[in-house]
């Protein structure tokens, strides 16, 4: 083998290495990120306690994310993932409209629950960080949007925009983390919101 074959056999190996250390150091981030918020806050959460915690370096952290809201961003959405993001689709293909509005609601109320804290100090922080609110709140509309196509599966017709906005708001992280506080769990909670959703789509019903 030639020493120009052996140079070009290395290198999809050193990528290859190098996409792994890269994989590992961005993993590493986003559990230093979720400890920091749930112990400390926002306020403690910076580059170098980022870089300190996970033992990278700060000029690392910014080639992987760029600014700290972006890290926020892609710990959002591998909470999301780890919650079960993606049983969505099956939710949504459900054969009636009764089971697509029970495993949406049961969903939700898990997805927020299980994680209740730091998806407190996430949304807080989207209050105020206008890039971070706007991330927060295109996820909002793709909720908003799947419970309009629920209470279209439902036949509801009549105030069906106001019947969707309803749904989407039983079913978002400031309703069942207020209803979490003053139940005994997730249970409870869904049985609550499931009842609330149910009443308010069967008066657009007329039933």
């Amino acid at each position: 083998m030639t020493r120009r074959t052996i140079k070009e056999a290395r290198r999809p190996y050193e990528l290859g290495k190098r996409l792994e250390q890269m994989d590992q150091s961005r993993a590493g981030i986003l559990r230093a990120a979720r400890m920091q918020l749930e112990a400390n806050g926002y306020r403690q959460l910076t580059m170098a306690s980022l870089a300190a915690e996970s033992g990278v370096t700060r000029q690392t952290i910014h080639n992987l994310f760029g600014t700290k809201t972006a890290v926020l961003e892609a710990l959002f959405d591998l909470i999301a993932l780890d919650g079960g993001m993606a049983q969505m689709r099956e939710v949504m293909t459900q054969a009636s409209g009764a089971a697509m509005l029970e495993h949406f609601v049961k969903f939700f109320c898990g997805f927020w629950t299980k994680n209740r804290i730091l998806l407190r100090r996430i949304h807080g922080i989207g209050a105020i960080d206008p890039e971070l609110g706007s991330v927060l709140e295109a996820r909002n509309r793709r909720r908003l949007m799947a419970a309009a196509k629920i209470t279209q599966k439902m036949g509801a017709e009549r105030e069906a925009g106001q019947q969707a906005a309803t749904l989407a708001a039983l079913t978002s992280f400031e309703f069942v983390s207020a209803l979490a506080e003053n139940c005994e769990d997730e249970r409870q909670v869904e049985a609550i919101v499931l009842k609330l959703a149910q009443n308010a789509l069967s008066s657009s019903l007329g039933t």
